[in-house]
């Protein structure tokens, strides 16, 4: 079989009824702010507060849903509160419709940096490891510098990068660097790459998810026993990673632990993921409260892979090394130990 495919009715079997009582609840409150949107291109006063007001019922609602289901990560919602600003600029930011493709790859770059800490800054141990760094200044002798950091190499040098292809492939390197540079060893993650995607001619409640295995590139063995990160800019269904794990587990992997990081995350995606796959640990920066019905997070920020990656000519998408290339100098060389994994990942399949 080639082919592996998930319905949006599977998904919504593993809610329990809490869950969808929550979700009818949510719907509720951002029928009232679509009402409102109309209003704001008038500058009414009252429209404003009323819609600041939802908002801030709906973020209390979600902060309330996302405590009781501990594997749920919201950087927003867990952050100390002087860091919870940044979160909010970043993601006002990659909504913003005047955010070019250049800088909207540097917001996704800092919200990955932020998210890796919320994974793994918070580790306290007190294993310390050394780097001792060569620096520029030779007179009157090669200076070299001594810096300590905390040893989190266990945590990070088990893990795997699975890319569920296109909008996750950047941040998926971008992830990967951070582990690199976190690593006291330097450790580069292998990659695995799957090539999975939704029938956006379905709405979300009849929506399709499909595991194309001939345009994947992948190692079942290189993914047992190891800690499986994936790293999707948007979380809006959780279809796609949910297809991408149950086909890893029927072929017989046991991965030790399984992470999912996404700059936004919708509640509604976020609960599947969660109720759907056991040790998996979701985290988004931000959460948004619901899908319209063709499944996109509202308000959200539109196709992030199309913002991060550019659109592909009408019928001739381009191939994992196509897109590589399209990225240019500046990302290569950034990323370069991580790319020569993809590559090898792709040519000696």
């Amino acid at each position: 079989m080639d082919k592996v495919i998930i319905k949006a009715e599977d998904l919504d079997g593993y809610l329990t009824a809490a869950d969808k009582e929550y979700l009818r609840g949510m719907d509720a409150l951002y029928e009232k702010a679509l009402k409102l949107f109309p209003c704001l291109s008038s500058a009414e006063k009252s429209a404003e507060e009323n819609l600041i007001s939802l908002y801030n019922e709906m973020g209390a609602l979600m902060q309330e849903i996302c405590s009781k289901v501990p594997r749920i990560h919201i950087y927003s919602f867990l952050a100390h509160h002087e860091n919870r600003p940044e979160a909010s600029r970043v993601i006002a930011k990659l909504r913003d419709t005047r955010t070019d493709n250049q800088e909207f790859v540097y917001y996704i770059q800092r919200a990955y940096e932020m998210l890796f800490k919320l994974a793994w800054g918070g580790i306290h141990t007190h294993e310390k490891n050394y780097l001792i760094v060569k620096t520029p200044v030779t007179k009157p002798e090669q200076n070299y510098a001594v810096h300590k950091i905390t040893n989190i190499d266990e945590k990070i040098e088990n893990t795997v990068m699975c890319v569920m292809l296109r909008g996750a492939l950047l941040p998926s390197m971008i992830i990967s660097k951070e582990i690199e540079e976190y690593s006291s060893n330097g450790y580069v993650t292998p990659f695995a790459l799957f090539k999975i995607s939704r029938d956006d001619s379905r709405k979300e409640n009849n929506m399709q998810y499909i595991l194309d295995l001939e345009k994947s590139y992948f190692n079942l063995d290189s993914m047992n026993g190891k800690d499986l990160i994936f790293a999707d800019p948007m979380n809006a269904t959780g279809g796609s990673l949910v297809t991408v794990i149950k086909y890893i587990l029927s072929a017989g992997v046991k991965p030790r632990s399984i992470q999912f990081f996404n700059v936004i995350g919708a509640l509604k995606g976020a609960l599947r993921v969660v109720r759907a796959v056991e040790n998996c640990d979701v985290y988004s920066l931000w959460m948004d409260p619901v899908l319209n019905e063709s499944a996109y997070i509202m308000p959200g920020l539109g196709d992030a892979g199309d913002r991060i990656n550019g659109r592909d000519d009408e019928g001739s998408p381009r191939n994992i090394i196509q897109l590589i290339a399209d990225y240019g100098v500046s990302i290569a060389n950034l990323y370069r130990a991580q790319l020569r994994e993809i590559e090898k990942t792709v040519l000696t399949r």
